[in-house]
């Protein structure tokens, strides 16, 4: 079970570590695209993945550590 969580992490652009999250909002309020909302509880997520560039901002400005932003995977040479 533990190998599928890591998986689904390793897909995700945005990951949210909700244990550690206490729900501030700042990473929303930062967020330049506006890709990330918040739940009905105060929870972040990525509401449109499609709007995400990237740039980490949310995971700057979290005061608690509860965001990683995945790096682009850069593809290799041949």
């Amino acid at each position: 079970m533990a190998e599928k969580k890591l998986e689904v992490e390793k897909k995700e652009k945005v990951h949210i570590f909700e244990a550690w999250c206490k729900r501030c909002g700042i990473c929303s309020a930062f967020c330049p695209t506006s890709a990330l909302s918040l739940k009905k509880d105060g929870l972040p997520f990525l509401a449109h993945p499609e709007k995400c560039t990237l740039c980490k901002l949310c995971e700057l400005r979290c005061p608690d550590f509860a965001i990683t932003v995945r790096e682009k995977e850069k593809k290799e040479r041949s």
